[in-house]
C-alpha cells in the first residue's frame, strides 16, 4: 500500500471520528444543560447561553478537524 493511499485512509477515518466526536460532545452538552435547567429553572437563561457557547466551540473544533482531513485527502 502506498503512503499516499494510507494517508488518505487515515484522513477519512479521522474525519469520521471528528464528526462522531462532535456529535457526542454536543449531545452531552445538551443533556447536561437540560438536567441543569430541571434542577434550577431560574437560571435557564444563563445555562442556555453557556450551552450554546460550548456547542459552538465543539462544532468549530469538529469542523476544523474535518477540514484538515479533507486537506490531506485532496492534497497532492
Amino acid at each position: 500500500m502506498e503512503l499516499t493511499t494510507l494517508a488518505h485512509a487515515v484522513a477519512v477515518v479521522g474525519a469520521g471520528i471528528a464528526a462522531a466526536g462532535g456529535s457526542i460532545g454536543i449531545g452531552l452538552v445538551g443533556a447536561k444543560a437540560m438536567e441543569a435547567i430541571a434542577r434550577q429553572p431560574e437560571e435557564k437563561k444563563d445555562i442556555q447561553t453557556n450551552m450554546i457557547l460550548m456547542a459552538a466551540l465543539i462544532e468549530g473544533l469538529a469542523f476544523f478537524a474535518a477540514i484538515i482531513s479533507l486537506l490531506v485527502i485532496f492534497s497532492k
